[in-house]
């Protein structure tokens, strides 16, 4: 409860900063280039976590509270697929976490660390649709084999 994590956009040119300025007048922004930041509740020490290019989002924290989980599209060529990805807080350790071929997000963390629960367009028959998924969190597994796995115990559709 003492840090927030977030997703923003920090345009750096003027035309990139017009734009922005423009589709906030209308209440909107374009998701298609923000970063990962940190904060403290009160606002104070803002750092930014990710330089990835491309959208990254849906940022929770790891229940250790050293990590962050988020789902990106940073090393898509054109916008899909996006998966979820966990990184140290300083930007530090990119670990991919799902390789779905279209939409993986929303990813959270049970208090104990030991489920996580996300959206995937998997197993939808083709369409739009999302599924929920819920998995065990093996962090123990993943350090032996040096490769994130999720083991999927039950699909709520």
């Amino acid at each position: 409860g003492k840090k927030l994590v977030f997703r923003a956009s920090r345009p750096k040119t003027s035309e990139e900063i017009k734009e922005y300025q423009n589709l906030l007048s209308n209440g909107l922004v374009q998701p298609t280039k923000m970063e990962i930041y940190t904060c403290n509740v009160d606002g104070s020490d803002l750092i930014q976590v990710t330089d990835l290019g491309n959208a990254n989002w849906s940022p929770f924290f790891h229940p250790s509270g050293e990590k962050i989980i988020f789902c990106s599209n940073h090393s898509s060529v054109m916008g899909f697929p996006f998966n979820l990805y966990m990184v140290d807080l300083d930007g530090k350790n990119l670990e991919q976490i799902t390789f779905d071929e279209n939409f993986a997000s929303f990813p959270v963390f049970s208090n104990d660390g030991k489920k996580i629960v996300f959206s995937s367009n998997r197993n939808n028959g083709g369409t739009r649709n999302s599924n929920v998924f819920i998995a065990v969190w093996i962090e123990l597994l993943l350090k032996i084999i040096q490769t994130p796995s999720l083991l999927w115990i039950q699909n709520l559709n």
